[in-house]
């Protein structure tokens, strides 16, 4: 029952926090993305909500696509802090957020 709920809580956040993430980031320009490591970016400090579902999705990230995820925790001002820094990065594939 738990690993389920936690499948539909993936999926969840995914398609509903993926589309911010996705207008701005451009396709990968070859076809074996990825191939260095991803950055998450969670714009909350370590230990909040969505610190955990970062550290919950990090590692099937790693394994489905087989390069390591990273989560790197930008707290300030409200989360503007790490979303600034995730609109001011080239729009590559290799940055995402969690808001």
């Amino acid at each position: 029952m738990r690993e389920m709920l936690y499948k539909y809580l993936f999926l969840l956040i995914f398609f509903i926090y993926g589309g911010t993430v996705s207008s701005h980031a451009q396709p990968p320009r070859t076809l074996n993305y990825p191939e260095r490591p991803i950055r998450l970016i969670v714009p909350f400090p370590p230990g909040g909500a969505n610190d955990i579902l970062a550290r919950l999705v990090g590692p099937r990230l790693t394994s489905a696509w087989g390069q390591p995820v990273i989560i790197d925790n930008r707290p300030g001002a409200g989360g503007m802090t790490g979303t600034a820094l995730a609109a001011k990065t080239a729009p590559d594939g290799y940055t995402l957020v969690l808001v």
